[in-house]
Order: C-alpha cells, then sequence, then structure tokens
C-alpha cells in the first residue's frame, strides 16, 4: 500500500451490522464454493512450484511504478502459457505495463476479478510485498477459471497488471478511467502485512496539497519595509496547521514539507517559498472537510503576510470500503483451510468487524466503483519484526513461509470468486449492499 505500514485499530460499528443486514437473498445453495474448496486448494499446490519461481523472480527484480517491464513480460507470459483459453492484453488500455487477462466461459453469466500489483519502492525493493499480492491474486484466477471449466459454470474471470500503486497515480484508477472495469461484477486482491488477518480492512483516503507563496524581494537591512516575506507567509501557514492539530480526529494525519523556504540568502526578505501538504483520514467526506481547513491555513498565513497562495489539490486514494458479504465469505473458507505457518491472530468463520489501517492504496476507488475486498494477510516477520515499508520486511516478503502464506490466501479468494459464480443470488445480495452503501441506482 502507499505510504507507511498498517496501524491497526479493530472495532465493529453500526455500518458493519447494516452492511450484513442488507435484504438477504433467500436462494438455494447452487452447489457453493465450500464443495469446491477442496478441489480449489489442491489445484493451487499443484500449481505452487511454478507460482513460486514466478513470485521470485518478481521480487528478486524489483521495477518501481510503471517502470515495471520485466514483471509485465514475466507475468503476461505466464497467463499466456496457461492450458485455459485466457485472452491476454499487453499495454493494456495505453498504459504501457498494465495488461488484462481474461478467462470466458463462452456462457453470459458473472464476472469476478483479481488485481495483480508489480511495484517495487524505490531504494527498498518489494518491501510492500507486492509480489505476494501477484503471486495470491494468480492463484485464485487460475484455480477460478479451473472450477469453471470443470464444472461448467457461466461467467468470466479478468485478471488486471495494475502498475503503480505506490504514489498517487495509481495504475488502478487510470484503469478505472479507461474502463477496463466496465464489465467487471466483483474485484479482489490481497496485501500483506506482519500484524493481522482480515478481509474486513478499511484503508484512509489521501490527498496532495502542493503550495506555492509569492511576496516581494527587498535587501533585509536597507528596506526590509519595500519586501513581502513569502517564507513568513509559509511559516504562518505551518503554525496555524500544528495547531489545527489540537481538534483533528484520531484517523486524521497531517503530513508537513517545507520544499523551499526561499534560497540560502539570510540577508532578504524572501520572494518564494513552497510547501507539500499530505493529509489523510477515515473517509472522502471527512477528508474534504480537511482540505478546507488546511486551505484556510495557508490563505492565513498568505494574508497575514501580505503575500498571494496558489494551492494545487492533488488526487491520491479514496478509502477501501471492503464488501462485507464478500469478506464474510472469506473469512468463512480462509477458516476452513489448513494452515502451515500460523502466523498473527486467526480469522474466526463469524468475524464481522473492520480493520481500520493508516494505509493508503488505489484499491479503495476500487471499493467506490463496485464491490471489493481487499484481504490482509500476516506473513512471518523479520528478525527485527519490521512492518511493510521497512527492510526487513523486504526480506520477510521473498521467503517461502510468506509465500505459502499468500498461497493460502489465493485459495480463500477463489472459493469467493467461485461463490458469486456458483451460488444463486448472492451476487444481488453483494451488490444490494454496495449499492446501499453508495447510493448509487439500480443501473450501475
Amino acid at each position: 500500500m502507499a505510504q507507511d505500514g498498517f496501524v491497526l485499530v479493530s472495532r465493529e460499528s453500526q455500518i458493519t451490522k447494516q452492511s450484513l443486514a442488507v435484504s438477504p437473498v433467500q436462494s438455494r445453495h447452487h452447489e457453493g464454493a465450500h464443495d469446491y474448496l477442496a478441489e480449489i486448494a489442491s489445484f493451487i499446490d499443484h500449481q505452487s512450484e511454478k507460482l513460486w519461481s514466478l513470485n521470485k523472480f518478481i521480487h528478486n527484480n524489483p521495477e518501481i511504478a510503471f517502470k515495471e517491464f520485466k514483471a509485465h513480460e514475466a507475468l503476461t507470459k505466464f497467463m499466456r502459457s496457461q492450458p485455459e483459453r485466457w485472452q491476454v492484453t499487453s499495454s493494456a488500455c495505453g498504459i504501457e505495463t498494465a495488461w488484462i487477462a481474461v478467462y470466458d466461459s463462452g456462457r453470459k453469466g458473472p464476472a469476478v476479478s483479481f488485481n495483480v500489483e508489480m511495484d517495487a519502492l524505490p531504494d527498498l525493493g518489494h518491501a510492500c510485498g507486492h509480489n505476494l499480492i501477484a503471486s495470491a491474486s494468480l492463484a485464485g484466477a487460475l484455480a477460478t477459471a479451473q472450477v469453471m471449466n470443470t464444472h461448467s459454470l457461466a461467467g468470466k474471470v479478468y485478471v488486471f497488471g495494475t502498475p503503480g500503486e505506490e504514489g498517487y497515480h495509481g495504475g488502478k484508477i487510470q484503469l478505472l478511467n479507461r474502463g477496463a472495469y466496465h464489465k467487471v461484477d466483483v474485484s479482489l486482491i490481497s496485501h500483506p502485512s506482519v500484524l493481522n488477518n482480515s478481509p474486513f480492512v478499511r484503508t484512509t483516503t489521501f490527498c496532495r496539497l502542493e503550495v506555492e507563496f509569492f511576496g516581494r524581494a527587498a535587501h533585509a537591512a536597507n528596506a526590509p519595509w519595500q519586501g513581502i516575506n513569502a517564507l513568513d507567509a509559509l511559516v504562518t501557514s505551518y503554525n496555524s496547521i500544528s495547531m489545527l492539530r489540537q481538534q483533528t480526529q484520531p484517523n486524521d494525519v497531517i503530513g508537513f514539507a517545507i520544499t523551499n523556504g526561499g534560497g540560502e540568502a539570510t540577508n532578504i526578505i524572501h520572494a518564494y517559498s513552497s510547501a507539500v501538504c499530505t493529509i489523510r483520514s477515515s473517509s472522502s467526506s471527512r477528508l474534504e472537510t480537511l482540505i478546507e481547513k488546511v486551505s484556510a491555513c495557508f490563505d492565513a498565513g498568505a494574508q497575514a503576510a501580505g503575500a498571494t497562495v496558489k494551492i494545487q489539490v492533488i488526487k491520491g486514494y479514496k478509502d477501501h470500503v471492503p464488501n462485507m458479504h464478500l469478506a464474510s465469505s472469506f473469512a468463512k473458507h480462509w477458516s476452513s483451510l489448513p494452515d502451515p505457518y500460523p502466523v498473527g491472530p486467526e480469522l474466526r468463520a463469524d468475524e464481522r468487524e473492520y480493520v481500520h489501517v493508516k494505509a493508503s492504496t488505489d484499491q479503495g476507488d476500487i471499493s467506490h466503483a463496485l464491490p471489493s475486498v481487499n484481504v490482509s494477510f500476516a506473513i512471518p516477520a523479520g528478525p527485527e519484526k519490521g512492518g511493510p515499508h521497512s527492510a526487513d520486511f523486504e526480506k520477510a516478503a521473498g521467503t517461502k513461509g510468506a509465500f505459502d502464506r499468500a498461497m493460502r490466501v489465493g485459495k480463500g479468494m477463489a472459493a469467493v470468486a467461485v461463490d458469486v459464480l456458483a451460488e444463486e443470488g448472492f451476487l444481488e445480495t453483494v451488490k444490494e449492499e454496495w449499492r446501499k452503501r453508495f447510493g448509487a441506482g439500480e443501473d450501475v
């Protein structure tokens, strides 16, 4: 996930209870994924050696956002080598390292999707474990297609190779804006950590404010009264934001960096200064409120100094809102799978609590567009117990133990996908929850 790692606060909310209470569909269980779970697990176990080799290749060849050329080549080649009829598109939607693979049963039915992340962190490699995200999604997608083929299930499976998750220009958002997810019903993905196992993850939303102050230069000794100090405007703004932090909510985070303090000269009134501010919060509506409050601090600083200010608001990622029915399906299947590497608190089959994290991801934008689950799973920690975005976690993400945990996640996600495909009425229940959450009409 972009920026920092997990900070966990588990709590049950009224929204959670309401989501699970959304118009339950009384339907007959059309086989259902539990009947397929052993088959899914066996298939992924037989594919694990190939997936392990691919996982190691991605981990050992880290590439930064939108430069994932080796990963793009390796992953598309792997998908084209599959015996099932996958249609693979390289450099999809005009994005050089994005790709899409589609398995079509040939019969009209639900469309399930898995997102594959590929990018690494500058100077830290795969310290966010995107190699594991890719492996889990591939395992889940291949197993889903296998079950569809064997049992003649109608529908499609999409795999999206999504570049550039780290930062704030996420590949998923670009693919979403270019129509890639238009025909998809649900989106599944996962993310490793060292702390928890949960499909009920709620992430933060964030944006970036790039701010410039414009004043008028003057000699600080001869005629300082002729100047307008842009650095004073910036410092006043910084102090105002520091005071604002006293009245922010627990999930609000305001980060600040001075990018230009007016230069090195000390005998002038500075005509220019600039800063960058990153704002995080628990929901998109709360973020908008914070943007207004922080922008008011910048305006006040400029007014106090007599300077002018330019504020550019750059959108980041929306908060990820898990679909509770999809998440509950995963919890049920995960709890039925054996675990060769027990790590972190075990997920109960009846789990219903959100796990709130301070991290952000472009999967959040996907969750606002269609039903989504972003499964958090713990991997065996390194010697220093470091979390995501640490050198210690980068090493941990390359281990066989971490990979085996990802395979368990892949099995659980495949079982969720088969629930969507095979269980009569389940998809409509999932969509009804999503519509109620986001206030969308029936045609969404």
